[in-house]
């Protein structure tokens, strides 16, 4: 049976840092099922699920904090059970853009929650266009269980979007065919 360790690493962006935790996987014969990295400023971060018997996340565990501390990293780790998908019948991806606001994303995180929405992912940027104006792109990846009716939630997300004066595009990701 396989364990898992999710590792979240944050730090100064240099060449190497994904390939040192790649290498320490490797060595601590632990395979990475998932990753994601980033960069937010000049900081780098990372987030990979990492997967293999006990005793190699343990060493993964026990070998994490020199690596660390070699790439002055900020690390954590915590131990999970692989992820068991719920049935969706759905998946919307709706991107969001407009001049950028304060409380844009808790708005819309809001909206999804109060319907009990499951949101499977979210981006969101903020930069200035060629006139100097800020301007935002938000783009959620929402699951869509079979109680919801798909058209009535477009139309709701619609009408969020024109309440606060953003454009809003919806695509059916998988499942729910649109009507003729």
């Amino acid at each position: 049976m396989s364990n898992h360790l999710v590792v979240t690493a944050l730090g100064s962006d240099r060449p190497g840092i994904v390939s040192r935790f790649a290498r320490l996987a490797s060595e601590c014969d632990c395979d990475i099922v998932d990753s994601r990295m980033a960069l937010f400023g000049n900081e780098f971060t990372l987030i990979m699920m990492i997967s293999g018997a006990w005793t190699s996340i343990t060493k993964m565990e026990t070998s994490l904090s020199t690596l660390s501390v070699e790439l002055g990293l900020l690390t954590v780790m915590k131990r999970t059970s692989k992820h068991t998908p719920l049935n969706f019948v759905s998946r919307l991806l709706v991107t969001l853009n407009g001049q950028d606001q304060r409380g844009t994303m808790g708005k819309l995180t809001q909206f999804l929650a109060d319907r009990s929405l499951d949101l499977a992912a979210v981006r969101s940027h903020a930069e200035e266009n060629a006139q100097g104006e800020p301007i935002q792109t938000v783009s959620l990846t929402i699951n869509v269980p079979e109680k919801v009716e798909i058209d009535k939630l477009e139309l709701s997300l619609h009408e969020l979007a024109h309440q606060m004066n953003l454009s809003c595009s919806i695509e059916r990701m998988q499942g729910i065919e649109t009507q003729p």
